[in-house]
């Protein structure tokens, strides 16, 4: 029996290296299209600030660990046996129902993957133990924690709501304020904007996240939390003092600094609300292994309700599975797939194809949209749209200049607006989409910059339906996929749970370490971040 579950936790181990590289090349379009689509900074520069955001987030993810253990199943209710079943279940359905997305170069919701696979596997596992004990179906509520696993659900599906229309307003305003030529107006305001932003990074990432940090002490924690105030009136006078002499007197541009600290705080974010989703299962199964071998005989029925009593993570499984996502970032050719099509959802330019297709439900909802707005022409003056169209002139390029996905304003807005999103759910222990908010942001940024006209509006449209559609299928799918492996091991017993975790570490080494990517995806992923002539003159010369 130990050589078993020991057996168990080398696989979900490897499992979980294969889900950080899976589930990081799904999600790292959140943190690094909106820097990749203002080409702020060379790439090479965007990974490594993002690098060391995730490396330093990481470690601050140990609270949302419960999550796996106690957020969807309640496991005084469970064996050892049972959770372990639940365990390699939801690894083995996570990898390869990632891994298929992946593929298909859609960016979906690991946090709804792992969650309705929790659900789906404890509901399995409850109703086989149900069934072989001869209990009412109605004790089946006894084995699921309802009450977390739907504030979870409803986080989630509310981040999609507030994420787009919190984009949608402060993108608006600031575009009113600073407009497109925003050179006059930014030399007088960009040092409040840049300690605005800096300010309120360092708030929710540092004094709201601190209580997830695997390394910080009660006293300093206490130390922060009383000096809060002090910290963020310093901060602000700091950054808005440095930032508006540095415009003043060197005439910097502080955007690209506003946009990398942006990356750096949404990859921190990321890091530290969404590391649960790739390693929270294989550590709720390791500390499953030491409640259950501190027990005299070790005997696999026990119950697990000693789950709720580990609350701190290793620091140095933190670190590693940070340095294994960084290495992802670097080498994964389907992240930079997923990358390309977030940019080209919000990009303000017409790459001359679109990505979607259109759809009716596009089609109704553009026609709707342009009816509101001539019935808001009919009843405001003319005057005040014409004040408000001045507004949204866009600057004359340059000879030979080539126009950026979107520019360094709406950069900073989509990236400084995510990380505090998801960083105030951290701090609420809520594992918050991070592919929802930075995706929906990036949409309601967009629609207030203008960037949808009536040609593009409807691909736009269509692709926005087809990522939702694809995060809300995600659902039904982890669910159901899980709830079948389990009961499959649940069946089969010790055999099947071997072979299944087998099978997908196979599939997965497969698929992304033996197979060769095709010459045109290789070569689009190359040039996806360059904008300047040489790259265009050879994407050309190639398509001739």
């Amino acid at each position: 029996m130990e050589l078993f579950v020991y057996t168990l936790l080398g696989l979900l181990a490897a499992l979980a290296c294969c889900d950080l590289f899976v589930g990081v090349s799904n999600d790292a379009s959140n943190f690094l299209n909106s820097a990749v689509g203002s080409r702020t900074a060379p790439f090479w520069v965007i990974l490594a600030v993002a690098s060391v955001g995730v490396i330093l987030g990481a470690t601050f993810s140990s609270g949302m660990m419960e999550i796996a253990k106690t957020g969807v199943f309640v496991p005084e209710m469970l064996s050892f046996k049972e959770v372990m079943v639940i365990f390699c279940a939801v690894m083995v359905t996570d990898v390869l129902l990632l891994n298929t997305f992946n593929s298909l170069g859609l960016p979906t919701s690991t946090t709804v993957s792992i969650v309705f696979e929790l659900l789906g596997g404890t509901i399995a596992v409850a109703c086989w133990k149900i069934w072989a004990n001869g209990y009412p179906l109605t004790d089946l509520g006894l084995y699921v924690n309802s009450g977390k696993a739907l504030a979870m659900i409803m986080g989630i599906l509310a981040s999609v709501i507030i994420a787009f229309f919190t984009g949608l307003i402060l993108q608006y305003f600031l575009r009113l304020l600073f407009t497109f030529n925003y050179e006059k107006i930014y030399r007088w305001l960009g040092g409040t904007l840049g300690g605005i932003a800096l300010t309120s990074i360092l708030y929710f990432l540092v004094v709201k996240g601190a209580r997830g940090a695997s390394f910080m002490q009660p006293e300093w924690i206490e130390w922060i939390e009383t000096h809060t105030s002090i910290i963020l009136i310093s901060s602000f006078a700091f950054f808005t003092v440095i930032f508006q002499a540095l415009i003043l007197f060197f005439r910097m541009n502080i955007f690209p600094v506003i946009i990398l600290a942006g990356t750096f705080a949404l990859a921190f974010a990321f890091a530290g609300n969404d590391l649960v989703n790739f390693v929270g299962v294989p550590v709720a199964a390791m500390d499953s292994v030491m409640l259950w071998k501190a027990q005299p005989g070790m005997d696999p029925g026990m119950m697990m309700g000693g789950l709720r009593d580990v609350k701190v993570t290793p620091t140095v499984i933190l670190g590693a599975s940070g340095l294994i996502m960084c290495l992802t970032l670097w080498f994964s050719k389907k992240a930079h797939r997923v990358i390309q099509t977030a940019v080209n959802l919000s990009s303000a330019t017409r790459g001359g194809k679109e990505q979607f297709g259109s759809s009716l439900p596009a089609r109704l909802i553009v026609r709707s949209a342009i009816q509101m707005n001539e019935v808001i022409h009919q009843v405001l003056p003319k005057s005040v749209f014409t004040a408000i169209d001045s507004r949204f002139v866009k600057r004359k390029l340059p000879p030979g200049e080539v126009e950026p996905p979107f520019d360094e304003l709406r950069a900073s807005v989509n990236l400084v607006l995510a990380a505090i999103l998801i960083s105030t759910a951290t701090s609420m222990k809520l594992p918050l989409s991070t592919t929802y908010v930075t995706f929906m942001v990036a949409m309601g940024s967009s629609l207030a910059d203008r960037a949808w006209d009536r040609e593009s509006a409807v691909y736009r449209i269509s692709g926005v339906l087809t990522v939702i559609s694809g995060w809300f299928m995600t659902a039904f799918s982890a669910a159901t996929a899980c709830g079948f492996v389990a009961t499959l091991m649940c069946w089969l017993g010790s055999p099947m749970m071997i072979l299944g975790m087998i099978t997908a570490f196979a599939i997965i080494v497969r698929t992304n370490l033996l197979s060769k990517q095709p010459e045109a995806v290789v070569e689009e992923a190359k040039h996806v971040y360059k904008g300047d002539q040489n790259s265009i003159r050879e994407l050309l010369t190639t398509s001739v």
